[in-house]
């Protein structure tokens, strides 16, 4: 929950470090990164995509046991997968008639462990 603003906790003086701006500035993204980030934070501000990837975060499942995990249809998980997809969040792979998915990379693995670490603390 957002803390009411003091006086403790903003500058009571104007005095701007150029120095410091300019350093700053060069870790801003692009406009089309920002964008793209934005939709990765997005796409995990939804409880049914975190419940998703949590469950793929050790072992790939078919799209059947995804919705038997969520006690949910295999309608929306499809929907959730297919958003999750699109931002190369989750990968799939076809056996038979079958349709198996994983987290896409490591990186995936981590920004779930590590969100998950920050709120353990």
């Amino acid at each position: 929950m957002p803390r009411k603003q003091s006086e403790k906790d903003v500058c009571t003086t104007v005095c701007v470090n150029p120095v410091r701006v300019k350093s700053a500035k060069k870790r801003i993204y692009s406009e089309d990164k920002l964008n793209l980030m934005t939709e990765v934070f997005a796409a995990i501000s939804d409880n049914t995509r975190v419940k998703i990837l949590l469950a793929l975060k050790e072992e790939e499942l078919c799209v059947c046991d995804i919705a038997a995990v969520l006690g949910a249809s295999i309608s929306l998980v499809s929907h959730q997968l297919r958003i999750l997809r699109g931002l190369r969040m989750v990968k799939y792979r076809n056996e038979g008639r079958m349709v198996y998915y994983s987290l896409f990379d490591d990186h995936i693995v981590e920004l779930i462990t590590q969100a998950g670490s920050h709120i353990e603390e």
